[in-house]
């Protein structure tokens, strides 16, 4: 009988989850929404349910599972297998995530942060080729990522490793960051980022621009419109995106000059801008990176999209 292992994506408004082969392909996958009432003590429970119940669907015996794994947000202890401090799931107070769920389906669990799982998802099958050097950014909201060095994720001693968004970029005119500090990279390449951006150098433009006329009639402006408009040429956009590139490009080459990994690789919904971004990303990543790491260091788009965090939750399983 051929194992299968399930892979589980926790987040904020639903959970998805999926039966996977032990190469990571997706066979089965679904979600369910996330119910955060009471603290969110009914998640794991309607986890629990969820796995039982496409179990019984599909038929599958318990024996024919390898394990689950999952990724969450917070504070997460791999060993514990507990997390604490995820605030958009309610829980604030420390959840036996890996008891609750051993106890109920008998399965060995395994966990780590979401950030984490989906870098080990591109790696596994993604972007990443499979390399055993691995940084994965993925540029949302905020900033996110996950570093694979030799095979191995990085956590680091607090459990702080591989938080690319906090690397501080802007030296001039720094942006407030919600960790404390000013200049990080979150603050000029996420999607509110690219919105900060714009303001700060609509302030200074006094030229013809769609992008300008727009921030001036109070219009909501998002990092799409900003990349949609700089491929139009607007020059606005284009002072924008050139600023953008250059954060992202100096961040991408501070994370290869130390690390030298075979594939940054880049996603998350402001990497929907495809082939322009890494563009304007490489040609900063080139003049600073040095020689050796410029020939060897590739960065690539993200191939998987939603389907990074399930699969590389479940190979937290098999690794």
């Amino acid at each position: 009988m051929e194992k299968k292992i399930i892979g589980i994506d926790l987040g904020g408004t639903s959970i998805k989850l999926a039966i996977l082969t032990l190469e990571g392909e997706i066979q089965q996958k679904w979600s369910i929404p996330t119910n955060i009432l009471d603290e969110g003590s009914h998640i794991v429970d309607d986890i629990i349910a969820s796995i039982k119940h496409r179990l019984e669907t599909y038929q599958l015996d318990k024996a024919s599972i390898l394990g689950i794994g999952m990724g969450s947000p917070g504070v997460v202890d791999r060993e514990k297998g507990t997390v604490i401090g995820a605030y958009n799931l309610n829980w604030k107070t420390l959840q036996p995530v890996k008891e609750k769920i051993e106890g109920a389906i008998e399965l060995p669990f395994y966990i780590d942060n979401d950030a984490n799982v989906a870098a080990l998802g591109e790696k596994w099958v993604g972007a990443g080729d499979n390399d055993p050097d691995v940084v994965f950014i993925t540029l949302g909201t905020g900033v996110g990522g996950g570093i694979i060095a030799e095979n191995q994720l990085i956590h680091g001693c607090a459990g702080a490793g591989g938080e690319i968004g906090h690397l501080t970029v802007d030296f001039d005119h720094p942006f407030d960051c919600t960790c404390g500090k000013t200049g990080c990279l979150e603050t000029v390449a996420s999607a509110t980022g690219i919105v900060n951006l714009t303001r700060r150098y609509s302030e200074e433009f006094a030229g013809d621009s769609v992008l300008k006329n727009m921030v001036d009639d109070g219009q909501e402006v998002t990092a799409k419109d900003v990349f949609d408009l700089a491929k139009d040429d607007d020059p606005l956009a284009l002072i924008v995106f050139e600023r953008f590139s250059f954060y992202l490009g100096l961040a991408c080459a501070h994370i290869g000059n130390l690390l030298n990994p075979s594939t940054i690789v880049i996603g998350g919904g402001v990497s929907a801008a495809g082939s322009f971004l890494l563009d304007g990303v490489k040609k900063q990543f080139d003049q600073y990176t040095f020689k050796q790491v410029r020939e060897s260091t590739k960065i690539s788009l993200a191939k998987l999209g939603n389907d990074a965090g399930v699969i590389g939750a479940a190979s937290l399983v098999v690794k």
